[in-house]
């Protein structure tokens, strides 16, 4: 009856038609995929793209190495529920790999942590599987967290992604500041004090609950402004917010910027010094690949505004972690440099003389 109906060559070319229309749907669907993974045009070049990671990475941390700054390490986190912290020299090269991590985040560092009278560096990933913080000495990468330190302990939702290290200047005080998967419109991030456990070790202490959360996406990256004493983290799709890093200061928000700035998810943060109070916020612009730039020290009179200063287009595709520092680090990074991880499983190295023309 349908045949009588619908001639056989009808049904061919309906069939043809839809078959067409398919194609054509898949290959705007890969021409979508392909722009999303493609450097802008003009985009900075890395002067180093290091060695691959195994599946995803994710988030850098730069340990400066203080009696030879040219021998200066970068940890990155490979997230994967067989994940890793990858250990690269200043060319690029894997040096060292901790592997056996629960799906590894984000990572940062802290230097002069007091353990058995000896200051020792750190650093500090967050293992979301374990809802556990695992903390290493550097540059040697021996762990000193008994095998993993829970964290938001007693919470419905644990699952912990950012971290960001703060050392308070009066007492040299170090603190864990946490985020997580998903969690409560407010109090969203913990603190903790990190110490001593007197067993060679390091214990957490739980000092503070704070931070909004808008709901929309998730929160994973956080910045700690140490000689300022403020704490940055990206709330998706709404926004960095600012807050005290002491928690004897309060839990007042300062800021929320950016609002309008970002395609779709702003993430990785990054603050470059060029003073005493004076620098660069960068904020990760996920999807268009490039980083927003915002003072660090506010606007003209207004220090907790912090309006949109750059866009300076990377490299790096999909970006959603970054670090950066002032200290020179040899003849290639005279003034700095400037580390984005990029989807194509490394981290790529940008000389900040490069940026600081884009600024300028």
């Amino acid at each position: 009856m349908f045949s009588k109906l619908f001639p056989v060559k009808y049904i061919f070319l309906a069939g043809c038609c839809s078959w067409l229309i398919a194609c054509q749907a898949q290959q705007m669907h890969n021409i979508a995929i392909a722009g999303a993974g493609t450097a802008a045009p003009g985009a900075l070049k890395p002067a180093v793209v290091t060695g691959q990671v195994q599946y995803d990475s994710d988030d850098p941390a730069i340990w400066i190495n203080k009696a030879d700054t040219a021998q200066s390490l970068i940890v990155g986190t490979d997230k994967d529920s067989d994940g890793a912290l990858y250990v690269f020299d200043l060319q690029g090269k894997i040096v060292k790999k901790v592997g056996g991590l629960k799906r590894p985040n984000n990572v940062d560092i802290a230097y002069g942590l007091n353990i058995n009278g000896q200051p020792v560096d750190i650093t500090v990933t967050t293992e979301r599987e374990t809802n556990s913080l695992r903390i290493f000495r550097l540059p040697d990468m021996q762990p000193l967290d008994g095998g993993g330190i829970p964290v938001f302990e007693g919470e419905e939702d644990r699952l912990p992604m950012g971290v960001a290290l703060y050392t308070r200047t009066a007492d040299k005080a170090i603190f864990a500041i946490v985020s997580r998967k998903t969690g409560p419109a407010s109090g969203y991030l913990f603190q903790y004090r990190l110490q001593d456990n007197g067993k060679g070790g390091i214990k957490a202490t739980l000092v503070r609950k704070f931070g909004q959360y808008s709901g929309k996406k998730e929160i994973e990256s956080i910045a700690v402004d140490n000689e300022l004493g403020f704490v940055y983290y990206s709330d998706e799709q709404a926004g960095v917010r600012k807050y005290y890093a002491d928690p004897e200061r309060g839990a007042a928000q300062l800021a929320l910027f950016g609002q309008q700035d970002f395609m779709l998810d702003n993430e990785g943060i990054s603050i470059y010094k060029t003073g005493d109070s004076t620098g660069y916020i960068l904020v990760s612009d996920q999807e268009a690949n490039s980083f927003n730039v915002y003072r660090r020290e506010g606007d003209p009179g207004a220090p907790h505004q912090h309006t949109l200063l750059k866009k300076i287009a990377v490299s790096a595709i999909n970006s959603d972690g970054s670090e950066v520092t002032n200290i020179p680090l040899g003849t290639k990074f005279p003034k700095g440099l400037f580390v984005a991880m990029s989807t194509d499983h490394t981290f790529h190295y940008y000389d900040w003389r490069e940026l600081e023309q884009q600024i300028k």
